[in-house]
């Protein structure tokens, strides 16, 4: 019984280890196929900062390596966020085997709606936020000042901003997890809203310039997509319920 279990557990752990191989491979494989127009991507990322500088304004590097490591970095990073299809299909892969049926259909549509909702966060970010904020800081300081933005600088700030806009509009997909999961309920969620609400305007007012309408356009959002959690947790709790009662 004892090797049974042994020899069970290290199937797992070899099917892990596969799993994570070919991850890992996917994101080598897109990186491979991609790096050669690293200074290209870098260049489309960059372009809602450079439309906003003076014409006779650049970015620079302050860094001898920076204009080598920035676009491959970028390249990377862009690379991981493509394979995060292919990532989580090998996770879901892992688990789906310990699953019910009716727990497979319900998680199914939940992991098909986290990958559009993550790459809808960074395309709102890029093309509504962003040239918001870059507006914002560009238009400000002293007018004898000359801006040159460094190509590092700005790269982290970007990659920053993608993933915060990715993971906070992942807000209905963990509402309709916490729900089903038993962890907390609408009704309860419902009663919070006031504090959700307050909440959301703070995380909001780190994220974003010192202005109303750039608040509010991260706030008003999520605040959405808290709503629309609510009213998916509903169909999500109303089966388990229905099959307890049973």
């Amino acid at each position: 019984m004892v090797e049974e279990v042994k020899s069970g557990f290290v199937a797992y752990l070899i099917e892990l280890r596969d799993r994570l191989i070919k991850s890992l491979l996917s994101i080598l494989v897109i990186f491979i196929a991609i790096v050669y127009f690293s200074n290209d991507i870098y260049a489309f990322v960059a372009q809602p900062l450079v439309s906003h500088l003076p014409s006779t304004a650049t970015m620079i590097a302050t860094d001898v390596t920076a204009p080598f490591f920035a676009p491959f970095k970028l390249t990377l990073f862009v690379a991981l966020f493509a394979s995060i299809p292919w990532i989580l299909h090998q996770i879901w892969g892992f688990i789906a085997p310990g699953l019910y049926q009716h727990e497979k259909k319900m998680l199914m549509p939940i992991l098909a709606s986290s990958i559009i909702l993550f790459y809808g966060g960074i395309a709102f970010c890029y093309f509504v936020v962003l040239p918001i904020i870059l507006g914002f800081f560009t238009s400000t300081g002293p007018e004898m000042m000359t801006l040159a933005p460094d190509i590092s600088s700005y790269l982290g700030f970007v990659l920053k901003l993608f993933f915060a806009f990715g993971v906070a509009f992942e807000i209905p997909v963990a509402i309709m997890l916490l729900c089903w999961s038993g962890a907390t309920t609408t009704k309860s969620l419902k009663e919070k809203r006031p504090y959700i609400v307050v909440g959301v305007f703070v995380v909001a007012m780190f994220l974003t310039p010192p202005d109303v309408l750039s608040q509010t356009l991260l706030a008003f959002p999520m605040l959405l997509l808290f709503e629309l959690g609510l009213i998916l947790a509903k169909f999500y709790t109303a089966k388990p319920q229905k099959e307890s009662e049973e």
